[in-house]
């Protein structure tokens, strides 16, 4: 009988705080993620990967250096999964790997993310893929989101369902029948601006269940100017990331004029508003959220208020946990690039068409 078979996908996102990684089996049932873990940034590796966010001295050379520590960080992710699992290298088809997003400007035709991929094959001995967004782009497309394609294949074709990813953008995928329906777009800054804040103010790399929001009251008139930023008005597709919703971006609206557990609120009521804006015209009969933004206590609650009647929940209830999503999403990556079967949604990217996506880094010749 033959084994179904063990892909790993592994997720640094934007709020570039750690490592998500889960080691799942395909079968004619579905995903089982059989193992699963998350490692945290060390300080230095995070403040070089948020300098790399803007030009400065020596940056490729810079860039190339963390690359290869993301490879580090990432096999050592793959080294625990293996021994948690029980499983050898060769018992894993591929990883499939998103490296760290430091640029992101599709309308100048590139997205880097940072990752030298043949490292982190040779390190680990198994096939790895990465550079899942240049082929999309090189089509046309934004590169992103690249998380809808898989989340029609999960949660199934329903237009009743919106899923939710809030992580450090927010980003939603509606789910229409047939695939090439399905919606989906970044809607604006998530968690990024949130932990940026907190961290300023407070310490530490995040709101802990939205305590800190949940101390402070919203600001009318900067949630306003906020809103009235020109990537919320946009038609679909589209994306984005720290290269606009970065510190200098929130600086612009003079923050420090307000008390921090204020601006706090309002950041959080901006995430809510955003994603809430491009979810109602939609009508869905429930938004299942993901990402770190689903341990959010005050950012759920401030959702159900924002979509009432309309249900909002954790993907846990579908059976499938908030942190694994993204990670699950480039398992499945992996598993279509080693299948020769399309990774995008043009509908969704804006690309002239399906393609299939991703970078092949084997460390052994064959035979």
């Amino acid at each position: 009988m033959t084994q179904a078979p063990c892909y790993i996908g592994i997720m640094s996102g934007t709020s570039m705080d750690g490592v998500d990684a889960v080691l799942a089996r395909f079968d004619n049932q579905g995903i089982a993620v059989i193992a699963s873990v998350t490692l945290p940034f060390v300080d230095e590796l995070r403040a070089e990967s948020l300098a790399l966010n803007r030009p400065g001295d020596n940056e490729l050379g810079r860039a190339a250096v963390v690359a290869n520590q993301i490879a580090d960080l990432y096999a050592a992710t793959v080294t625990q999964l293996l021994r948690d699992s029980g499983l050898a290298p060769h018992a894993i088809s591929a990883i499939g790997a998103h490296g760290q997003t430091v640029r992101h400007r599709p309308d100048l035709g590139y997205s880097l993310q940072l990752l030298n991929g043949a490292r982190l094959a040779e390190k680990t001995g198994i096939t790895t893929i990465c550079d899942f967004r240049s082929g999309d782009i090189a089509a046309g497309g934004h590169g992103a989101p690249l998380v809808p394609a898989f989340h029609t294949d999960i949660f199934g074709l329903s237009p009743t369902r919106v899923i939710l990813n809030l992580g450090g953008i927010a980003n939603i995928s509606l789910l229409a029948a047939p695939p090439a329906a399905v919606i989906g777009y970044d809607t604006g800054p998530a968690n990024l601006l949130l932990d940026y804040w907190h961290q300023t103010h407070r310490g530490g790399r995040f709101d802990n269940d939205g305590a800190f929001a949940a101390s402070g009251s919203v600001i009318p008139e900067l949630l306003e100017a906020m809103l009235r930023e020109r990537f919320f008005h946009l038609a679909p597709p589209k994306s984005t990331g720290r290269d606009l919703f970065s510190p200098a971006w929130l600086h612009g609206f003079a923050p420090e004029r307000h008390a921090p557990q204020d601006v706090q609120a309002t950041l959080l009521a901006l995430t809510v508003e955003s994603a809430a804006a491009a979810i109602r015209p939609n009508n869905p009969g429930e938004v299942l959220v993901c990402g770190g933004g689903a341990l959010n206590g005050a950012m759920m609650a401030g959702l159900r208020s924002a979509l009432a009647p309309i249900k909002v929940a954790s993907t846990l209830t579908a059976g499938v946990d908030p942190m694994h999503v993204e990670a699950l999403a480039f398992a499945w990556l992996a598993k279509r690039r080693m299948e020769h079967a399309p990774g995008n949604l043009p509908a969704v990217t804006g690309a002239l068409g399906p393609r299939v996506l991703g970078a092949i880094y084997s460390p052994f010749a064959d035979g």
